[in-house]
């Protein structure tokens, strides 16, 4: 996420560069910046703004940015979501990069939040790295998860995102390491489901153990059978069982018509009003349906195991997740990257020039933009100061 300042010439687009040269020539500017986005989002711009400053600390020169909310706030559709100012020939360079760190991570954070406002009594485990394109796409969606995730916790209570899979991006969540305990690799290596965990609690006796259940399509027996296996782990509810099912198939026990049968007893509202297509196949279809959570919870339950955890994973998007709040499946941990943005045009971030030297310009019909900073010239506020924040938490 901090590119060595030699290294922006490669990583910015030519036109910049090009413009850099033709202002070292004829003399610089004081420019302002405003910068918005197309979608509401949740504001998460931390990591371009220390990125800016940090910039703006190597070249021996400042830029004055101002939020226009704070950091967790509900952004509207083209709403200034801040304003830079600071020498033309210093930012002019910049703005590819700053761009790239603002727009993904508050779609993220906005998508977090409505997963985590929706479950609030479920943890949430960022599983996010596997789909990430490289460390800085794995910064910002952990970034942005953070934010999304601490904004529901101060407003519905929620539990939210606890931690996530890598050391890189632990911080970001309070922790010193990330959070895990057995791919599906391991399963097969091992041989058996039982033996996976046999051999992960002997290599890590003091932790909790999460067992995935699904590999060999035997979900509710092999997860009985580690419970059996570990009954005393099982009765502090240390143990949770990790449903992973791919969407090619009902979990073990459970059809179309069965799985109405265990909402019907369990939460008959959830399928007896209107659903789409989608929504039905979050509650009663293949994979990790709501249907499926209940069925294991049931199970577990009947066996003598209330404290076993159920923790789900397999494509939780904000969706499935609030057709699991419908349903009130009750999943105690929830492990996704199915927040990061699905229509990655949505994460543009734009940015246009609205001021010369205090003169306001911009070019025909971005002149949205100006309304806020018009304000605060007229209130005698400077870009930076508190008036920047007065939006709020929304």
């Amino acid at each position: 996420m901090t590119p060595d300042i030699n290294d922006i010439p490669k990583l910015t687009d030519k036109y910049f560069l090009k413009s850099k040269e033709v202002v070292r020539h004829f003399g610089d500017a004081r420019v302002t910046y405003g910068v918005f986005m197309r979608r509401p989002v949740t504001f998460a711009p931390r990591l371009a703004i220390d990125w800016l400053q940090g910039v703006a600390k190597a070249r021996g020169t400042s830029f004055d940015i101002a939020p226009n909310f704070k950091e967790g706030a509900w952004v509207g559709a083209g709403d200034p979501m801040m304003y830079i100012t600071g020498p033309f020939l210093h930012l002019v360079d910049l703005e590819t990069i700053f761009l790239q760190k603002i727009g993904a991570a508050c779609v993220a954070a906005y998508n977090a939040y409505t997963i985590c406002s929706d479950l609030p009594k479920v943890a949430f485990l960022a599983m996010d790295a596997r789909h990430c394109a490289g460390q800085e796409m794995m910064e910002l969606m952990a970034y942005g998860a953070s934010v999304g995730s601490e904004k529901a916790k101060k407003k519905v209570g929620a539990v939210g995102f606890i931690g996530c899979a890598t050391d890189a991006t632990a911080h970001f969540f309070g922790q010193n390491q990330g959070l895990g305990t057995m791919p599906h690799a391991l399963i097969g290596y091992a041989g058996s489901t039982l033996r996976a965990a046999e051999m992960l609690h002997e290599a890590y006796p003091d932790e909790p153990m999460t067992v995935l259940v699904d590999y060999f399509g035997q979900e509710i027996t092999d997860a009985l059978d580690v419970c059996r296996r570990f009954p005393e782990l099982a009765a502090a509810g240390r143990p949770s069982v990790r449903m992973d099912t791919h969407g090619g198939r009902h979990v073990e026990g459970l059809d179309m018509a069965q799985s109405y049968a265990v909402l019907d007893r369990n939460c008959p509202e959830a399928i007896r009003g209107y659903r789409s297509e989608k929504e039905l196949r979050y509650l009663i279809g293949t994979g990790v349906s709501s249907a499926a959570i209940w069925h294991m919870r049931e199970q577990l339950d009947q066996a003598g195991f209330p404290k076993v955890r159920i923790v789900a994973s397999s494509g939780f998007s904000p969706e499935k997740c609030r057709m699991m709040a419908v349903s009130q499946a009750p999943v105690d941990v929830i492990g996704t990257g199915s927040y990061l943005p699905e229509k990655w045009s949505e994460t543009y971030a734009t940015a246009d020039i609205i001021a010369y030297d205090g003169k306001p310009m911009v070019k025909l019909g971005r002149e949205f933009l100006m309304q806020r900073w018009e304000e605060m010239q007229k209130a005698g506020s400077p870009p930076g100061s508190p008036i920047g924040l007065a939006s709020g938490d929304r």
